[in-house]
């Protein structure tokens, strides 16, 4: 299933394995601090081509944004990036939203991609928009075609997010505990559990009682994470982020290795 291009995301330790498949990497080793300035990861960061990935996690907001856009941009120079992705998921912040709009037009300028999470796609109307596909209800394709029609199809790339959650019913907070591989499996195999599929999330569910406590547990694997793709790919989406970390064991089904 090669129509979409995956993306690998990695972080500076995996990048020498997620490197061994021939895709592009996404490099999870900044993020935006105070000042704003950007900051690298623990440990050695030495990338050299494929894009650069910056979160905001921890950012307390302020500051002037030139400054910040001009080390990212020495940053791709002296790394050889072909783009970056500013995955900012936190409230958007107003000086954030000017450095998405600057590295917009500043990343045009030089052939580089450029990506934003969906919260800053309006700041920075030439960005890629990236959304996550993770959802605990509604339906997947129903939140790709809304957000076509507000960005433009063209505009979107996904970011697949692997499902594996066991939500406490009634879940008014629509978040569960996530599951590691081993723990989910596990939780199956105890339940007997009868494994049915939801196309309206694109991913495998089972539900058990634990005492008078019903549980949904939501999960994919490689055949639900494919459908996925192709559910993007159908509605012209051309991009799709895939992090190393949590779905690097399906790569061979994922790639037909």
């Amino acid at each position: 299933m090669e129509q979409i291009g995956i993306i690998l995301a990695a972080k500076p330790g995996e990048v020498t394995s997620a490197g061994a498949w021939g895709r592009p990497i996404a490099h999870l080793a900044y993020r935006v601090g105070g000042g704003p300035h950007l900051f690298r990861a623990n440990g050695p960061v030495t990338p050299q081509g494929g894009l650069m990935v910056i979160d905001d996690s921890g950012f307390s907001g302020g500051g002037e944004a030139a400054g910040f856009c001009n080390e990212v941009l020495r940053e791709c120079a002296a790394r050889k990036f072909t783009g970056v992705v500013c995955q900012f998921l936190d409230r958007p912040a107003p000086v954030l939203m000017e450095a998405v709009g600057k590295l917009g037009e500043l990343c045009r300028g030089r052939g580089l991609k450029f990506y934003v999470s969906e919260p800053y796609g309006a700041a920075a109307p030439s960005a890629g928009v990236m959304l996550s596909t993770a959802l605990s209800g509604g339906s997947l394709r129903g939140r790709l075609e809304a957000a076509g029609e507000s960005f433009g199809p063209g505009r979107l790339a996904v970011w697949i997010e692997r499902a594996a959650e066991d939500f406490l019913l009634p879940s008014p907070s629509g978040t569960g505990a996530p599951l590691t591989v081993e723990e989910l499996e596990r939780r199956r195999t105890e339940q007997g559990a009868d494994v049915f599929f939801s196309a309206e999330l694109c991913a495998h569910y089972f539900t058990y009682m634990a005492g008078e406590k019903g549980h949904f547990v939501l999960f994919d694997d490689a055949g639900s994470i494919r459908k996925k793709l192709r559910l993007a790919e159908g509605l012209g989406i051309r991009t799709a982020f895939l992090p190393y970390e949590t779905a690097g064991d399906l790569l061979g089904e994922l790639l037909e290795r």
